[in-house]
């Protein structure tokens, strides 16, 4: 593996670490002013300190690592519209082999993290389920996959920053008795994508507010929930709302629910292992916030077709 410096001010590191579940490390060899050379500083030495204090911190360079040299590896699962899908074009980024082409809002975003790093895009599609596990495993640098953030999840890996909100929907068929969030409690089958919010939430105890494990079936990705759906093998299906107008969309005789299931955050997930690279993305992820260009991508999904 490479290891690449990115130079992060300190403002920008301190926001990066806290994000990321880092914290940063005292200087042991930190030197303690004497007595009588305070009460001297004048305000002129202060400030001529205080410089050099930032000047240092921000010449300081933050070394992370991939696990490919010159490329940045994401983890995710391109069956999640319109947040990451296979490309019909060239799209922005390509798999190992270079023969699959994928695109969408977090593949987007990604491409333009990795060009800040000076890395190149890699996507590596694989089921929800191992997105997390792959970056644990030292198989990508990050996961990204509409991926919300969750105590148990936080237990496996780091966090940067929200970059955008799901809420999880539901759809049913347009001849459904299910009017609203309520009616699911009342013996109905409701489909999942594995390893999703959707499944912890559904499957979880009655007492917790899901509707416990007998009552939910998960799928590998959200359109086999959906064909699920169309066959009458559930009732409903839970999922988030961008993919869920997508699919509506495409299969007619399907609605969704006016009423929301969860809100949630989604934000990158990276190895616990590589804080460096934590930080890195973070900085780079804010700085797309910052400037707009995040936003753009998103309105260009979803709010520019509203």
């Amino acid at each position: 593996m490479k290891k690449y410096a990115a130079i992060l001010l300190a403002g920008m590191m301190a926001l990066s670490l806290a994000a990321c579940g880092g914290s940063g490390s005292g200087n042991s060899n930190k030197e303690e002013a004497a007595p009588a050379e305070t009460e001297t500083v004048t305000e002129e030495t202060g400030t001529d300190a205080a410089e050099a204090a930032t000047d240092a911190a921000a010449g300081t360079a933050a070394e992370f690592t991939t696990v490919s040299e010159g490329e940045l590896h994401m983890a995710t699962n391109a069956a999640f519209p319109p947040y990451e899908m296979t490309s019909d074009g060239e799209g922005y980024a390509t798999d190992a082999a270079g023969s699959v082409h994928f695109e969408g809002i977090d593949v987007e975003v990604a491409a333009m993290i990795a060009e800040k790093l000076g890395l190149k895009l890699v996507i590596d599609d694989m089921e929800f389920g191992s997105v997390i596990t792959s970056v644990q495993s030292g198989k990508a640098d990050m996961a990204m996959a509409g991926l919300t953030v969750t105590e148990d999840r936080k237990q496996n890996v780091d966090f940067t920053d929200s970059y955008a909100t799901g809420v999880q929907v539901v759809i049913v068929p347009e001849d459904s008795d299910i009017a609203t969030v309520d009616d699911l409690a009342k013996d109905k089958m409701i489909g999942v994508q594995d390893g999703t919010t959707g499944y912890i939430y559904c499957s979880d105890t009655v007492e917790n507010g899901g509707y416990g494990e007998d009552h939910v079936t998960s799928y590998t990705n959200g359109a086999m929930a959906i064909e699920a759906l169309k066959a009458g093998k559930v009732d409903a299906v839970v999922i988030d709302n961008e993919p869920a107008k997508q699919f509506v969309a495409v299969n007619e005789g399907l609605k969704i629910l006016d009423t929301e299931y969860i809100v949630e955050n989604y934000a990158i997930g990276i190895s616990k292992d590589n804080p460096a690279l934590c930080a890195a993305v973070n900085n780079a992820l804010n700085e797309l916030i910052a400037d707009g260009t995040v936003q753009q991508i998103v309105d260009k999904y979803i709010n520019a077709g509203e």
